[in-house]
């Protein structure tokens, strides 16, 4: 029997109809069903799910494989069962919402095979709003480096593996992550392979948000998330050596898994789950957050880590209220030094080091801070945003203010300043979002951009204090989009673009037309 190039992973739950899509993409593809092999892993579905997956094997029996189990309740035990049966030379692991474009898996063989790699990324792309970290993806590189990279930024299974390395070293995903299970057996390839490879030429990968954002990640829970963070912190530091690369990886962690404990949302937890996650949070920072990665850390990352590590549950509130409901805090100038004003700097009650609120470094950065006084559409041509700094000196201090939706360059209309601070208005022309934006939609975030001290500071607008999301629909050619301006999960000035597609058009009518017809 000839060996496949290929066993592609899906570990499946009720993910219909996007099923659907997934599987045809992937019998579909260039590559040829005869180096393929499919290994679906039906976890308990019952939204039909199942009869899908038997529908492709019967249409497809040399290639689509179907394996069953009760619901385990994460992708981690029926991804390993599927490793027991795969046979390809490479494995190659897709979300079951998600799907690939057609050459996809055909160019990935050929440069690993060509690049002799253990571990090879092809560029992936969102759909529907759905953010992908695209430092990686930079350029097409034949050896990029995990601990010198932004590869601990792309740390999803969505890769391709060679199968030998999984098996030499064993690798399996541990079963008793809910989420974040992919995160380890992700981690552990990369630090082992001789050669990882990133292939940023094509649109290889295609990660789907759900209309109902059901995927599993979104629903998870702050608890839940703790130990998640928990266990790829405590994994990251038994495989490698504390340093420099132990270091690049826990930035990721911390910055983002650990980070998101203390977003926004905080606020509006039980007072016994704050105190909960706060303590452990405090536990993570003491033991394996180091002066290398507090110094690279976001500020807000910053200064809401520094007090769990420092503070008691009142004074991270006190931190998160400042950013959610108060605004951008004050700059304190010491010197030639400069500190973002949060609550607890300098507080001899508490005892923080200076170094954890300090911004000279990026000073062009924090007078580009910006809280959002108004955004609303200008018709089908423009986006209006008012924005408001609360330094009275940043005409001074800055040579040009603009503001832009992540690329799509803005027009200043006025920047005026007064006893309390400056206003900045902006008119961003919607003709821009349209001509670069992914075929799937994508998510931007509207940032103010500074010319001063020498260089060009760049920050994402705080979103209004009491967001009401505002919406549009524009033609492109054939193609209507639905452009929406809202908040994102750190509080941050958003416009989702989203082309308005048949599903989404159904999911609509459904939430708006009774049940029944009546």
């Amino acid at each position: 029997m000839t060996v496949p190039d290929v066993t592609v992973v899906i570990a499946v739950y009720n993910t219909m109809p996007y099923l659907t899509r997934c599987l045809t993409s992937l019998v579909e593809q260039t590559i040829g069903r005869d180096r393929l092999e499919i290994i679906a892993v039906d976890d308990g579905s019952t939204d039909g799910s199942g009869r899908e997956l038997d529908r492709f094997a019967e249409s497809y029996p040399g290639t689509v494989q179907v394996l069953r189990q009760p619901n385990s309740g994460g992708p981690a035990a029926p991804s390993n069962r599927a490793l027991e049966r795969a046979t390809g030379r490479y494995v190659f692991f897709i979300g079951s919402d998600d799907y690939l474009g057609s050459e996809a898996l055909e160019r990935l063989v050929a440069a690993a095979d060509r690049w002799d790699s253990d571990v090879v990324l092809g560029r992936l792309v969102g759909v529907n709003s759905r953010h992908i970290h695209q430092a990686v993806y930079a350029e097409t590189t034949a050896d990029v480096d995990l601990f010198d990279s932004a590869l601990p930024w792309s740390l999803s299974n969505t890769k391709l593996f060679r199968r030998e390395l999984i098996e030499r070293y064993g690798l399996r995903y541990p079963e008793d992550m809910p989420v974040g299970s992919d995160q380890p057996f992700t981690i552990e390839a990369c630090v082992r392979a001789r050669r990882i490879s990133v292939l940023a030429d094509y649109d290889y990968y295609f990660a789907v948000r759900r209309l109902n954002a059901r995927n599993i990640t979104y629903k998870s829970r702050h608890l839940e998330r703790l130990r998640c963070a928990q266990e790829l912190v405590a994994f990251v530091a038994g495989l490698i050596e504390p340093g420099r690369g132990r270091d690049a990886v826990l930035l990721r962690h911390f910055a983002w898994e650990v980070a998101k404990l203390l977003e926004n949302d905080f606020l509006g937890l039980d007072r016994e789950v704050q105190e909960r996650v706060a303590a452990g949070v405090r536990a993570l920072v003491v033991e394996h957050l180091t002066d290398g990665i507090r110094d690279r850390l976001p500020l807000e990352a910053r200064v809401r880590l520094a007090a769990a590590r420092y503070g008691d549950v009142d004074h991270v509130l006190a931190v998160i209220r400042q950013d959610a409901e108060l605004g951008i805090p004050p700059a304190v100038v010491d010197g030639d030094r400069w500190y973002a004003g949060y609550p607890g700097f300098r507080d001899p009650t508490l005892d923080i080091p200076d170094a954890w609120y300090e911004v000279t470094a990026d000073v062009a950065d924090w007078i580009a801070r910006l809280d959002t006084v108004s955004v609303a559409f200008e018709g089908t041509r423009a986006l209006l945003v008012t924005a408001r700094s609360p330094r009275p000196d940043l005409p001074e201090l800055a040579t040009a203010v603009r503001i832009d939706a992540g690329g799509a360059a803005g027009v200043t209309l006025s920047v005026v300043a007064d006893a309390t601070g400056t206003t900045v208005r902006s008119r961003i022309p919607l003709d821009r979002l349209l001509a670069d934006s992914a075929p799937g939609g994508e998510l931007r975030t509207i940032q103010a951009h500074v010319e001063a001290f020498g260089t060009t500071g760049a920050a994402a607008l705080r979103g209004p204090r009491r967001p009401v999301p505002r919406r549009t629909v524009l033609r492109r050619g054939t193609r209507l989009h639905v452009v929406t301006s809202t908040t994102n999960h750190k509080g941050q000035l958003v416009i989702a673009v989203a082309p308005v597609t048949p599903s989404r058009f159904v999911a609509r009518l459904r939430r708006r037309l009774p049940i029944g017809g009546k």
